[in-house]
């Protein structure tokens, strides 16, 4: 009998607990690209925001809970070129829903783990695999197929694509620490470290872009019914998107199979637009070109996830992607 929801409500009431943690935690991950729509920050600075909100609130957690961990030198080191490397990937993700919309930059990200069996067997020394490469060139058809078709949100899609390959590259680069630390204490020092290099390329930032505003102020989110302030959006996205999310996740990680975490984090763009299409009214941005694109993207995703999987990887898959987007 294959592993799935139906297995694990035959488990009981702990299974069902440890599925909706899951789902929920994943629903948060997708909201993260209606923040990032809702809040009326420049995408570099929201991200300098996001990361040292996070790195606060992680580092709180773990002095309450006393659950520090000494990092060695040589994976310090990795940690570091992670951080970097996320705040690079954020600062694309959120210039990608500035530049085009939420469900645009989130379909884009979708390609990250086609990129990711892409880059892995170079880094990790693993065997190349033809499949990987037809997956691949599936999703860049799905990806120029939008473009095609969305030429106005070109941009976007370009700083899409790459948030994709920057995030399949951490990814991939923390693999070869996710098996010794406890995620929070990875998160923390990613995210701190991220917090740093945004802060040294922010003032280029101010720079090019006098007009760029570096303190928030009142938004609106969802029409002229609710009128709240940049504040609360980046306490939610880094308290609830990122270390309850993760939190859940991994707690989650402990009770449910392989195929049920994999299948359920890659219905993360699917929950991400459904959000945008309810809050944003996005579907009637987009046409049939755009639907087709997305169509082939997912399919090279679910054909990957097949492809890959293997039950004894489930607890690595949300520690190796650090648990957020």
């Amino acid at each position: 009998m294959l592993p799935g929801i139906p297995l694990c409500l035959h488990f009981g009431i702990t299974m069902k607990k440890a599925l909706i943690q899951l789902h929920l935690a994943v629903l948060l991950w997708g909201f993260t690209g209606v923040l990032g729509r809702a809040i009326s920050l420049d995408a570099p600075v929201l991200v300098w925001y996001r990361m040292l909100f996070t790195a606060l609130f992680m580092a709180g957690i773990l002095t309450y809970r006393k659950q520090w961990t000494r990092v060695s030198r040589r994976d310090m080191i990795q940690l570091l070129m992670v951080g970097c490397l996320m705040g690079l990937h954020w600062v694309a993700f959120y210039g990608a829903i500035k530049f085009a919309n939420a469900t645009i930059a989130l379909v884009c990200l979708s390609t990250a783990s086609v990129f990711t069996s892409l880059l892995d067997p170079f880094v990790n020394k693993g065997k190349f695999d033809y499949k990987e490469i037809l997956l691949g060139i599936l999703a860049l058809l799905g990806v120029y197929c939008i473009y095609q078709f969305q030429v106005m949100y070109g941009l976007g899609i370009l700083f899409g694509v790459i948030a994709a390959i920057l995030s399949s590259v951490f990814t991939v680069l923390n693999k070869r620490v996710a098996h010794k630390y406890p995620a929070r204490t990875m998160v923390f020092y990613e995210m701190m470290t991220g917090w740093v290099f945004i802060s040294l390329l922010l003032p280029l930032q101010f720079i090019y872009f006098p007009a760029t505003r570096f303190l928030p102020h009142t938004t609106n989110m969802f029409g002229a019914f609710w009128h709240q302030n940049d504040w609360l959006w980046l306490v939610i996205l880094s308290l609830c998107c990122t270390v309850w999310s993760q939190s859940l996740a991994l707690t989650a990680l402990k009770k449910l199979s392989s195929f049920t975490v994999t299948l359920s984090v890659n219905l993360e763009p699917v929950y991400g637009m459904a959000l945008a299409f309810l809050i944003y009214d996005e579907n009637k941005e987009l046409g049939a070109g755009f639907f087709t694109g997305v169509g082939l993207i997912l399919l090279s995703v679910v054909l990957q996830m097949f492809r890959m999987l293997k039950p004894r990887l489930s607890p690595g898959f949300i520690r190796e992607k650090g648990g957020i987007d």
